[in-house]
């Protein structure tokens, strides 16, 4: 990136250039060293400030340090962090009741990061297809969508349509069949005897933050329970109020056999993630079949509880629904030469450049420039996803500094 865009030195370079020299390049990230954040600001290594529209992909729907989680888990560190799963711990009971009863449904699998979630929620759907469903050993198969992204593990690139993702990391595991995201027919032409689930993104963000059209998640549930097919909502990113519901799927009252959560399950303090599905499906895996270290820690499990309590005031669906109304209005007056399409719900957008415009990556540099802080998703699209605290003028400053950028 050229200093004309933004003008990297002082502490910030030297950061920069110590990562570049001993960390590996698996990222590339914008020119910004973040030392302190609190709510939807950061202020980085040389003083400045910016708003943070991105919100670490959604794993901080609270905004950074919210005080009641920063509270509980202060409280936390000092009492009990780890047992691992050898023992039982006195946060673990009341975590479970609380996530479960968030999702309607009976029984949690606590894990850390949302790819272990994803891959936990395929172990669980294959040993439910051979034990209850009747799949013989070592057919069953999964549908995916293409355009998805579910993490990094080799199962997950493996049925990753994106180049970048899959290329030169196979052999892949088998059992995974690709279909077009938002077409039902597809998707049902795809199940066969050995089918088990079909895994999807409700709203898919990696891809450009694309919305399904209306009454797909609701066709894709009437598809499966009439098959005898498991449906996976990955709720990772859409999930726990970023949409303006607690759930992306809520939109169209559609309750998925399984939920994996993640990224705000943790409230931007600690990794948590889980599967949460009732005990026909659970009840599957029994000791030994699987399990993580730290998956239920207690601290994980105090954080966790905390965003369920947060999430049960409704306060943040609400904000995220009345705020995200405004902001795509907002991004829709944004002249037509420089946008094409802007996607979304709640307080997520994908906006979608013209033709013709600087790639995403250029834009999101430019707002660097100017104190806020997004992220491209590809090379058309710009994601925008505040935490769930934001402000009405901020998000206006925000889009504000996004015209001129698109304008520069």
């Amino acid at each position: 990136m050229s200093d004309s865009v933004v003008s990297v030195s002082g502490a910030t370079r030297e950061q920069l250039d110590r990562a570049e020299d001993h960390s590996a390049h698996n990222y590339s990230p914008l020119p910004v060293v973040i030392e302190s954040g609190a709510g939807c600001w950061v202020k980085d290594v040389d003083g400045v400030d910016y708003l943070d529209v991105l919100a670490g992909y959604s794993a901080l729907n609270f905004g950074h340090a919210h005080p009641a989680l920063v509270r509980v888990a202060r409280e936390q560190l000092g009492r009990l962090t780890l047992t691992s799963r050898a023992f039982q711990h006195d946060r673990f009971a009341q975590y479970c009741e609380d996530l479960s009863r968030l999702c309607r449904k009976e029984a949690v699998l606590p894990m850390n990061t949302g790819a272990e979630a994803v891959e936990t929620a395929l172990k669980l759907v294959r040993k439910w297809g051979y034990d209850v469903k009747g799949v013989p050993p070592g057919r069953a198969e999964v549908v995916t969508c293409s355009g998805n992204f579910h993490g990094r593990t080799i199962s997950i690139v493996g049925f990753s349509s994106d180049p970048d993702a899959y290329t030169g990391f196979g052999p892949y595991p088998a059992g995974f069949v690709s279909v077009e995201y938002g077409n039902v027919d597809a998707f049902e032409s795809a199940i066969t005897d050995d089918t088990v689930a079909v895994l999807l993104e409700p709203i898919q963000g990696e891809a450009g933050v694309l919305v399904p059209p209306a009454g797909y998640l609701a066709a894709v549930r009437e598809v499966c329970t009439r098959r005898g097919v498991l449906m996976i909502a990955d709720e990772i990113q859409s999930g726990l109020g970023r949409t303006g519901e607690t759930f992306a799927c809520d939109h169209e009252n559609v309750t998925p056999d399984i939920y994996v959560l993640g990224k705000a399950l943790g409230g931007g303090l600690v990794p948590v993630s889980a599967v949460v599905a009732d005990w026909p499906v659970m009840r599957v895996i029994g000791p030994g079949q699987h399990g993580s270290t730290f998956g239920g820690n207690p601290l994980a499990c105090a954080v966790g509880s905390a965003v369920v309590a947060l999430l049960e005031t409704g306060e943040y669906q609400e904000r995220s629904r009345r705020l995200g109304a405004y902001l795509h209005g907002m991004l829709r007056e944004l002249p037509g030469r420089h946008v094409a399409e802007v996607r979304g719900r709640g307080l997520w957008a994908g906006v979608q450049l013209a033709e013709g415009m600087p790639s995403a990556r250029e834009v999101c540099e430019r707002l660097v420039a100017r104190r806020v802080l997004a992220k491209d998703a590809h090379e058309g699209t710009i994601r925008i996803a505040p935490p769930l605290v934001v402000e009405r003028d901020e998000l206006t400053w925000a889009v504000e500094q996004l015209a001129d950028a698109l304008a520069e």
